[in-house]
Formats: structure tokens, C-alpha cells, sequence
């Protein structure tokens, strides 16, 4: 009898790698159709990518502090790592963001695979970050903004909540607190399930997770001088809580009054349609674990109960990977296989690369 030695375990970068690559692929398909038509418009990739819209805001911040009022708004964990980076990497500020960014997306793309593989296995994983990386508003995560930093830091949170990393988890969902007003969301989602949990550890993730966004919250109310500070600014910006009437009147008069909508537009108001269907169907469905429902209904209730600007709502659902779930599933479990996660995934792709420099080149505000 011939005794063989057990194969030995797979690197976690190695068991990653279908994700990763295809995470690269989607992204290289959007430089190949944005690169020619920025061109044709003379336009620079580079100027689109690292210095529009948000990204001055950020790259302001960077290099001269929250000078204005209106700049509370942006969350200081990317420009703090902006600042650290630029002092050993050459080049503008706004170039060391969208380094950033990219980095970023990658272990975004990694973490979104690790909660798919720990939850359904490595195909699952990998179509979870495929259709990811293939978003509507997808080219975003190769831009200088925040949603690929702050996809990474909520999907590795919500994978160490899983497997009950609690103390990652709480330092993940204050970093996450630290970069985007939705942190919230992300540190919900570890207050819910340290509760279930009844553990002693868990109890103490869940008091430490809201920290960073507490604290900054709180930072900016200490600079303003008044309480509601961080709110105030938020106002300024068109940002207060409606509980959805604004969403709802303007996705009404998209649809139903205007003659020809703008595309833009009309993406935008299907992903959040979307995103309230596929939440449905990830809890009464596909019954998803409590910190990714939790976390997901956070964002989705933020991001459409808000009366400011209608255009980015889809932006601000691009870390609300959970909610793809439902659709990896389905295409994991099809019985043609290769010919619907082809047609899918790569229809996915291909509409993201066309829309995303659509968005960059034709769009006339932000993304």
C-alpha cells in the first residue's frame, strides 16, 4: 500500500486568488472602455480617477486640516492614511489617494470573499466578489474616494464577527466608525451580535465598536461648540433624516413624469429598488446570519431615509456586499453552471465598465 503525505493547506492568498484575479479582470475591462473615451474627449484618466468631486474634498483635508465647516463632513481615517503614505510614497496627494484606493479595493474584494467562502465555500465566495467588483457604480472603487476602505474594514469586521474574532471586530468597526458616516451600520452589526452572543468578550466588542464614530462625532461637536455639531454641517451639506419621503418623491417624479429620464438617474434609483428587494430576500429567504442582516439593513435604511442629494445614493450602497448574496447563490446553484455565471458575472462586467466611464465622462456631477 503506497501512503501519500497529505496535501499541504492552500495559502489564504492562494485560496483568495480566483477572487482577487477577478476582481482585477472586472476593473482592467473598465480601464480598457474609460481609457479610449476619456481620450477621445480629452480628458485624463488620471485627473477622473484621482481628482474629482469628493476626492478634492479629501485631498483638501490632507493638506490643510478641516479648514471649513463643510469639511466635518468628510470622515478623518482616509486623509490620516493619505498624510502617512504621502510622506514615504512619491507624488500628489490626490495620486496617494487613489494608491489607496486601489489597495483598498483588493482587500475589500478579499474580505467580501472571505464571508462568502466562510459561509457557503470558495465558488460562492468568489462570485460574491466578482458581482462586487462588477457594481453599477463599480469604477468608484478605483477612485480616491472612501467605499473601497471602507467595504474592507465592513467585510473583514462582519468575517471576524462570523467566526468570533471579537476583538478584530470591535477595532475593525471603529476604524470603520473613522471613515464614513455609515460606519454606524458596521458597528450595529457587532453591538447586535455581541448581545446574542451573551459572551464576556463579546459584551466588551460590542461596547468598543462604536467608539470611532462616536468619537469623531463627538470631536467635531467639541470644535463647532454645540452638541449636534457634526449634524449641523450635515444639514449644510442637504443631509437630515426623513425617513425616506424625499427618496420616495423624487424616484416618483423620475419615473413617472419625466419624459426621458436621465441614465444616471434611472441606475440609481433601480439599485436602491434593488437593494430593498434583495434585503427581503436575504432575510426571509435566504435567512442570512443576524450581523449581515443587521449591517445591511443599517445602510440601505441610511442611505434611503435620507433627504440629501438623490444622485450618489448608489454609491453609498456599494459596501452593502451582503445583499449580493442571494444572486452568487443562485448562480452557485444553477445547473448550467459555467454558460449563467458567465452570462451574469460577465454581463455584470461589462455594463459596469460602460457605465462607469458613462458616469466619469457623461454624468456632469458626482458619481
Amino acid at each position: 500500500m503506497t501512503i501519500t503525505a497529505p496535501a499541504p493547506p492552500r495559502s489564504p492568498l492562494r485560496h483568495a486568488a480566483p477572487a482577487l484575479l477577478s476582481h482585477l479582470a472586472v476593473h482592467l475591462l473598465g480601464l480598457a472602455v474609460l481609457t479610449p473615451w476619456a481620450h477621445l474627449r480629452g480628458r485624463g484618466v488620471r485627473t477622473l480617477l484621482a481628482a474629482s468631486w469628493d476626492s478634492i474634498w479629501y485631498a483638501r483635508v490632507v493638506e490643510r486640516g478641516y479648514d471649513v465647516l463643510n469639511g466635518y463632513a468628510f470622515f478623518p481615517l482616509h486623509p490620516l492614511l493619505v498624510r502617512g503614505a504621502g510622506r514615504v510614497l512619491p507624488g500628489t496627494t490626490e495620486t496617494t489617494g487613489l494608491l489607496l484606493a486601489v489597495t483598498a479595493s483588493f482587500a475589500a474584494a478579499w474580505g467580501v470573499f472571505a464571508v462568502g467562502d466562510h459561509l457557503h465555500g470558495r465558488r460562492v465566495g468568489t462570485l460574491l466578489a466578482a458581482l462586487w467588483s462588477a457594481y453599477p457604480v463599480g469604477l468608484v472603487q478605483w477612485m480616491g474616494y472612501t467605499e473601497s476602505l471602507f467595504t474592507a474594514l465592513a467585510a473583514w469586521c462582519l468575517y471576524a464577527v462570523l467566526t468570533g474574532r471579537w476583538i478584530a471586530a470591535a477595532s475593525l468597526a471603529c476604524l470603520a466608525g473613522l471613515t464614513r458616516p455609515t460606519g454606524i451600520a458596521v458597528a450595529a452589526a457587532v453591538v447586535v451580535a455581541a448581545v446574542c452572543s451573551g459572551r464576556r468578550r463579546a459584551f466588551v466588542a460590542g461596547l468598543l465598536a462604536p467608539m470611532g464614530w462616536v468619537g469623531y462625532v463627538g470631536w467635531v461637536g467639541v470644535r463647532t461648540g454645540r452638541w449636534d455639531g457634526y449634524f449641523a454641517v450635515q444639514r449644510r451639506w442637504n443631509n437630515t433624516w426623513d425617513g425616506g419621503a424625499q427618496t420616495l418623491r423624487a424616484m416618483r417624479g423620475l419615473l413617472a413624469h419625466e419624459v426621458r429620464p436621465p441614465l444616471f438617474l434611472v441606475v440609481v434609483t433601480g439599485v436602491m429598488l434593488a437593494a430593498v428587494v434583495l434585503f427581503v430576500w436575504c432575510a426571509a429567504v435566504e435567512r442570512l446570519p443576524l450581523p449581515l442582516l443587521v449591517y445591511s439593513g443599517v445602510l440601505v435604511l441610511i442611505v434611503l431615509g435620507t433627504d440629501g442629494v438623490y444622485f450618489p445614493r448608489a454609491r453609498f450602497l456599494l459596501p452593502a456586499f451582503p445583499l449580493l448574496l442571494p444572486i452568487a447563490l443562485a448562480l452557485s446553484r444553477a445547473r448550467a453552471r459555467i454558460p449563467a455565471t458567465v452570462l451574469v458575472v460577465g454581463g455584470a462586467a461589462l455594463f459596469s465598465a460602460y457605465f462607469g466611464a458613462y458616469m466619469a465622462l457623461v454624468w456632469t456631477s458626482a458619481p
